[in-house]
């Protein structure tokens, strides 16, 4: 019915769906458009542990290559390794605990070319999870440098047992661009544009990423959609200021990693060197301010006297009474 009622739309969709496969059954991932099933994607790892026991009916799906399934009254491409691309953007699939394991196979799918993780999902809530599973999303999303869009289920999918939030994230080379309201009764679509060659950029850069990749063989399937939903403007948030975090405990927290960074690279070189003084120019702006505190705080780590350290102020023509008084204090 899915597949149907999308056939005019513009768009590739993922859904979940249990697929029987021979005479096993397969927790699976549907990609379909324009009503043509491309693909089926099997979970990889099957939880029996806590509240999940999910080898009462599935079966796992590593190893599943160059095989097909039927689907939909079709048939389509079933196995864990494979990777789709529409109009050039290559993607690759994971369910649920795929992610939550020592080797996620969406790192593979990474490395054999798919630049956006989907990964579709039933986690349940327990105190704290949350802000665990917000790491693994981000941290996979800048290991596999690449976009990672979670999707789980939420409120009418509860059970007496467990209870789902809604979870969807979308994350891209370590930052997290959306998330939905968590708890939410209603119905909720979050949406960003991420950068693609930002992240084909990323990869040629790592030199790390490059030894590793295409080490292994998959099928890619290419598909062609008109763009006729292209949003006009940019959905995507640019931070003017990068380096600076917006909240004042973390700019705080930022400053301060900066200040022990550079005292320590100053007290290697002072030890090094052999130094006990250091001769600072002092201008009265901000940079040679900060200099002379980096260096007081790289004799006090050392235990060196401060009055090693010389200031000298360096007055040019440029030189205000207002800024030499500041240098002078």
């Amino acid at each position: 019915r899915l597949v149907r009622a999308t056939r005019k739309l513009p768009l590739t969709l993922i859904a979940g769906a249990p697929l029987r496969h021979g005479s096993t059954l397969y927790n699976c991932a549907v990609v379909f458009t324009q009503g043509k099933v491309l693909g089926v994607v099997p979970k990889t790892y099957i939880p029996d542990y806590g509240e999940f026991y999910e080898n009462r009916w599935f079966a796992s799906g590593a190893g599943i290559s160059d095989e097909h399934i039927a689907v939909a009254g079709q048939q389509a491409d079933f196995g864990a390794d494979l990777t789709f691309e529409v109009n050039g953007a290559e993607f690759g699939i994971e369910i649920c605990e795929d992610l939550w394991t020592a080797a996620p196979p969406s790192s593979q799918l990474a490395l054999n070319g798919a630049k956006v993780i989907f990964n579709l999902s039933a986690s349940p809530e327990s105190v704290g999870k949350h802000a665990y599973l917000r790491q693994l999303v981000a941290q996979q999303s800048g290991r596999a440098i690449a976009a990672y869009v979670y999707c789980s289920a939420g409120f009418g999918e509860s059970t007496t047992d467990l209870v789902f939030a809604g979870n969807a994230v979308i994350a891209e080379n370590g930052c997290i661009l959306r998330e939905a309201a968590r708890f939410s009764p209603d119905e909720q679509l979050i949406v960003a544009d991420v950068d693609i060659e930002r992240l084909e950029f990323e990869r040629r850069r790592n030199t790390s990423f490059r030894a590793n990749e295409g080490a292994t063989e998959n099928t890619v399937i290419e598909m062609e959609i008109p763009e006729g939903l292209r949003g006009v403007a940019l959905d995507r948030d640019i931070d003017p200021m990068p380096f600076v975090p917006k909240d004042e405990a973390d700019r705080s927290e930022r400053c301060e990693e900066i200040f022990r960074i550079q005292s320590h690279g100053l007290a290697q070189r002072m030890v090094h060197t052999r130094s006990e003084k250091a001769v600072v120019g002092i201008s009265g702006g901000l940079d040679s301010t900060l200099a002379l505190l980096v260096t007081a705080r790289t004799f006090d780590f050392l235990h060196l006297d401060r009055a090693g350290i010389i200031g000298i102020t360096m007055p040019g023509f440029g030189t205000t009474d207002r800024t030499y008084n500041n240098a002078l204090e």
